[in-house]
């Protein structure tokens, strides 16, 4: 078997789909079929079933899914490993949202490059939904977020907690106006923000992420919620404000790793994520 048919075999098994594999690896739907029947040609055993919901892991497939993940892990870290200059001695490899790249995530690289100055990082920015694939698939060593979801051989920790709060262009505002921008910081913060507002007519705005959130804010006014670390350089700066007496919301940050990793210098990054996290939570809670 080849690391190709293993990628696909974990892209499936993260998607539930071979459409879906598909498209996520950038091939045709025929191809993703002939990998993963060549795959079950070679182990003897069928991996999948098909059906109109898309596709789940027969028993035997189940059995094969920790040897795919170590497959496709070893080829990477192989690639990776071999190819650094011999002055460094390892690399990780760190993905997270990027609201989380806002201070928190560089502050760790500088914590790092520090401490270890012999370690490639490699940093990335991601979605949950592509962070926690490239976790399962063994590409990624940590990923940082706001909605994990759970999956066998990862853990799943707790690292601490923003603090969404209203921020404005204007600072007499009293609560989210014609020009509110609502973003998706996901079900929790949609849960409490329909409890604090349940009167809101659905917002004229909407924004995926923070960072767009407040560029559109500073570039046509309005306002939106924001984490307080986030927003801070820009309230200092007289560019927004807090608007006074509105509610605040707790929006937990995740980390997330293997229960099981080779790799030389995972338990130092996470020592790192967890110390800064820890070392002064007044500026992340």
């Amino acid at each position: 078997m080849d690391i190709d048919q293993a990628r696909t075999f974990l892209a499936i098994t993260a998607h539930g789909s071979f459409i879906e594999a598909a498209q996520r690896l950038h091939l045709t739907q025929s191809t993703i079929s002939a990998r993963i029947r060549r795959l079950e040609e070679e182990l003897g055993a069928r991996l999948f079933v098909r059906n109109r919901s898309g596709a789940s892991l027969t028993p035997a497939g189940k059995r094969f899914l920790d040897y795919a993940k170590r497959l496709v892990l070893t080829a990477d870290q192989a690639r990776d490993e071999v190819g650094l200059p011999e002055r460094y001695r390892a690399s990780i490899r760190i993905g997270g949202r990027i609201a989380l790249w806002e201070g928190f995530l560089p502050t760790w690289v500088g914590w790092m490059r520090s401490r270890a100055a012999d370690v490639v990082i490699r940093s990335e920015i991601g979605f949950e939904e592509d962070l926690m694939h490239r976790l399962i698939e063994g590409s990624l060593d940590v990923g940082l977020m706001y909605t994990p979801s759970h999956s066998p051989g990862l853990i799943v920790e707790p690292l601490f907690n923003e603090t969404l709060v209203l921020v404005s262009t204007r600072p007499d505002d009293t609560g989210p106006g014609e020009d509110y921008i609502y973003i998706e910081w996901g079900p929790g913060f949609y849960a409490q923000h329909t409890q604090s507002y349940p009167d809101l007519e659905r917002p004229p705005q909407f924004a995926n992420i923070g960072w767009l959130g407040i560029q559109l804010t500073l570039a046509n006014g309005g306002s939106c919620f924001l984490p307080a670390r986030m927003a801070a350089s820009f309230i200092a700066a007289g560019r927004l404000y807090r608007v006074p007496d509105s509610p605040e919301y707790i929006h937990p940050a995740y980390m997330v790793y293997p229960r099981e990793s080779d790799n030389p210098v995972m338990e130092q990054a996470l020592e790192g994520l967890r110390e800064l996290a820890a070392k002064e939570p007044a500026a992340y809670e």
